[in-house]
């Protein structure tokens, strides 16, 4: 066996270890990215090999954790692509303003600046008030800072840029206070947010979904994995109801292809048919 096959092998019973130890699957991650990762938190943390992490993260919670980290993806901004959030508001959001109350689903929501994004157009169309958003990731970590809802000042310009392209109908000033190296997010556009842990590979339905938002994660997962998300998705919103997936990403050859319209083809953003 030569030393890629070992190094896959050696990936494949890591990836069993995190599974049966800590009940993460990441066995159907796209496999050149999770190699990416480990090969990362080996350099780290000096360890010799593969077998020598699996050891160590069976008998290490806070090695784990770190891992856990490595593997999670947090690329994320305020109205990050703003043609998509200036879509969503001349295609979607007609629609939506049609219903009396409306549930959002951010599945991995990631540190929450596009959760939060979200709510803020959703303040300024004059829905927030009858939505209630669930923002979810599988990481701990990053739901914490999600729900902290405190950035870092050095973003803010690129923030600002960003939501007036968007179509921002107000001062994007008007929705933080900064505060030394930091700027705080209005605690109103909390109100109607709940932060909660689920993760992608392994959990279930959120009924009833209006709109649903999965942006640059289906990249992340093998074509298996790609297809119970999708079906999940399906699953989860109600008839009508809009799902919205990362630029790079498509469904047209996921086992759900037949299940959607396509609504903005450039943005990805997706109708489901009765």
């Amino acid at each position: 066996m030569d030393k890629i096959d070992i190094q896959n092998l050696e990936i494949q019973l890591l990836l069993q270890a995190i599974q049966l130890r800590y009940g993460y699957d990441f066995r159907n991650y796209a496999r050149a990215s999770i190699r990416r990762r480990i090969e990362h938190r080996l350099v780290r943390n000096g360890l010799p090999n593969i077998s020598a992490m699996q050891h160590q993260l069976l008998y290490d919670e806070v090695f784990f954790s770190q891992l856990l980290r490595d593997f999670s993806i947090n690329v994320t901004e305020m109205f990050r692509d703003p043609s998509f959030y200036l879509a969503i508001r001349n295609t979607v959001i007609p629609e939506l303003k049609k219903h009396p109350f409306l549930k959002i689903w951010h599945a991995g929501c990631s540190t929450g600046e596009e959760v939060y994004s979200m709510a803020i157009l959703l303040k300024e169309e004059g829905l927030y008030d009858k939505t209630q958003i669930y923002a979810t990731d599988m990481n701990e970590v990053v739901l914490k800072k999600a729900k902290d809802g405190i950035y870092d000042i050095s973003r803010l310009k690129q923030y600002t840029a960003n939501y007036q392209k968007a179509g921002g109908l107000e001062s994007f000033s008007d929705y933080y206070i900064a505060h030394n190296e930091h700027v705080i997010l209005d605690q109103s556009l909390k109100k109607n947010i709940l932060f909660s842990e689920h993760n992608l590979a392994t959990d279930g339905v959120f009924g009833e979904m209006n709109l649903i938002m999965c942006r640059n994660v289906l990249i992340y997962f093998n074509r298996e994995l790609q297809n119970r998300v999708i079906q999940l998705f399906f699953d989860s919103l109600a008839p009508e109801g809009f799902l919205a997936i990362g630029s790079k990403e498509s469904l047209l050859f996921s086992n759900n292809a037949n299940d959607f319209k396509e609504i903005v083809k450039k943005e990805k953003i997706y109708q489901r048919l009765n």
